[in-house]
Order: C-alpha cells, then structure tokens, then sequence
C-alpha cells in the first residue's frame, strides 16, 4: 500500500461506485420497488464512515499501522463484494 491517502481514495471509490451503479439501477427499473436498493445505499454509507474512522483512528501502534490499513483495505474489499452482491440480486 502506498500511503494513508491512497487508501482514503481507494474507500471512496469503490463505495462511491457502488452507490453510482444502485443509482443507475434505480433509473433503469422506475417500476420496481426502491427500498432495497436504498438499504444498499444506506449500507455503502455506513461501511464508508466506518472504515475512513479505523483508517483514521490515532491509537494504532506505529510498528501496527502497516497491518491495521492492510486489514481496512481486505475489509473494504470484503463488504464490497457483499454489496455488489446485493446490487446483482436485485
């Protein structure tokens, strides 16, 4: 991993995608109901403040930091594929 601000775009990217592709379902199916895709968004939110407050949180030892922001990343990675899973069961 290269710095703390690459892994700070990482989370925004990929949870800001996540929340784009709900958007774009929800315009191309006006008919069906939008609850669900809405939970998902809600969710994207969430694991976003979660995961920028363990990137940013100041306890982690420095000889730890390298593991701490390699478990945020697999963490990300993680929910991720879950609610990208949640956006192709829709």
């Amino acid at each position: 991993m290269a710095s703390v601000r690459d892994l700070k775009r990482d989370i925004n990217y990929v949870l800001g995608d996540i929340i784009e592709a709900v958007n774009i379902w929800e315009l191309t199916n006006p008919e069906k109901d939008t609850k669900k895709s809405q939970a998902i968004i809600d969710e994207a939110i969430n694991t976003f403040d979660e995961l920028i407050v363990k990137v940013n949180d100041r306890s982690v030892a420095k000889a730890d930091k390298k593991a701490h922001f390699k478990a945020v990343n697999q963490e990300l990675e993680t929910r991720g594929r879950k609610l990208i899973d949640k956006i192709n069961a829709l």
